[in-house]
């Protein structure tokens, strides 16, 4: 703890800490046995959409790893329901109705969060059980993953459909993001409302873009979002994968923390980024390497950083459905300990 704030908290606003706050993305989920136990009985959407359950599995990991915050179980095509899509898991996400036209972007509805209320009660239910010491964190996509997922309808190799639309209909895909954004904003102001202590937006697929096209058509979109949840006063992650090639463009947009993935050192992204407070960026596969291989991957991504304020210890993505808890349980442990 740093004052009367949670850890996290305070290193996401830079200030001073006793010790490197460290959460994992995917921290909940398949990894854990108890989680396995659950989706025997319920379906993905099933757990999301039902505050309890949303709320036992984000707690789930808080019960069995030293971590300093918890985030929201939930999934960033929760949107794309109430925006007018169909969506199931199958096992992976799929969307039936993908975006093809000027007419499938004009019947979506930005006013989506409205409908999302699950998940603001879910937000409720955990931070009553949530030890006060540790931060709850609320998130959704970023403009450009969730509507690449709307136009390409699933996960996709090359994002053929979506640059085919943002480069030679840019009108239309403005219109598309315009309709995404607001819908992105106003549901993460809702979670703040509902007692997010802080929201990370991820934009898993922007390593996707060139410099250029990421500058042009998601940029000014994805800025949109940060300065409107900004507004709420909770500090603000921006998260990209694959950004390396474009990071201090990345960290233009916004944010008061900028995630990094594994593909930079932390010292180099620290320097790129200036005085702002970074996350990170474990690769997730060494999460299966032996401990001594772990424990030293761990001490130098601390020794990069050189005890800076404003650094969060995160992976570079979400940990891998097969990793073995000890392991991440240990990492938790030596952040702290070495930090």
């Amino acid at each position: 703890m740093s004052g009367k704030i949670p850890r996290f908290l305070a290193a996401c606003r830079s200030q001073k800490v006793d010790a490197t706050p460290v959460w994992f993305m995917r921290q909940a989920g398949r990894y854990m046995a108890e989680y396995r136990e659950l989706r025997k009985k319920h379906s993905i959407l099933d757990l999301a959409k039902t505050p309890e359950l949303a709320c036992e599995v984000t707690l789930q990991p808080m019960r069995r790893l030293n971590v300093d915050a918890a985030i929201l179980f939930a999934d960033i095509l929760l949107i794309v329901e109430p925006m007018g899509q169909k969506l199931a898991f199958a096992p992976g996400p799929s969307i039936s109705n993908p975006i093809r036209d000027e007419k499938d972007v004009a019947r979506l509805n930005e006013d989506a969060a409205e409908d999302l209320s699950f998940v603001y009660e879910a937000i409720k239910l955990i931070r009553r059980e949530l030890d006060p010491s540790k931060a709850l964190i609320g998130f959704a996509g970023a403009p450009f993953t969730v509507a690449s997922y709307m136009v390409e309808g699933g996960p996709s190799d090359h994002y053929a459909h979506v640059k085919k639309l943002m480069l030679d209909r840019p009108d239309l895909w403005d219109k598309l993001l315009r309709k995404v954004r607001y819908a992105t904003a106003e549901y993460l102001k809702a979670q703040v409302a509902a007692g997010a202590q802080a929201v990370q937006l991820f934009d898993s697929w922007i390593g996707a873009l060139t410099p250029e096209q990421f500058r042009r058509h998601v940029r000014p979109h994805t800025a949109w979002v940060l300065s409107e949840v900004k507004k709420t006063g909770v500090p603000v992650i921006s998260f990209g994968t694959g950004t390396s090639g474009f990071l201090e463009d990345f960290a233009a947009a916004g944010g008061d923390v900028i995630g990094v993935d594994w593909r930079v050192d932390l010292d180099a992204a620290r320097k790129r980024l200036g005085k702002r407070a970074v996350q990170g960026n474990l690769d997730p596969l060494l999460l299966f390497s032996d401990r001594k291989v772990l424990k030293a991957a761990v001490k130098d991504i601390l020794r990069r950083n050189g005890g800076r304020k404003g650094h969060i210890f995160n992976l570079g993505h979400g940990i891998l459905p097969t990793t073995p808890v000890d392991n991440v349980r240990a990492v938790a442990d030596w952040v702290h300990e070495l930090s």
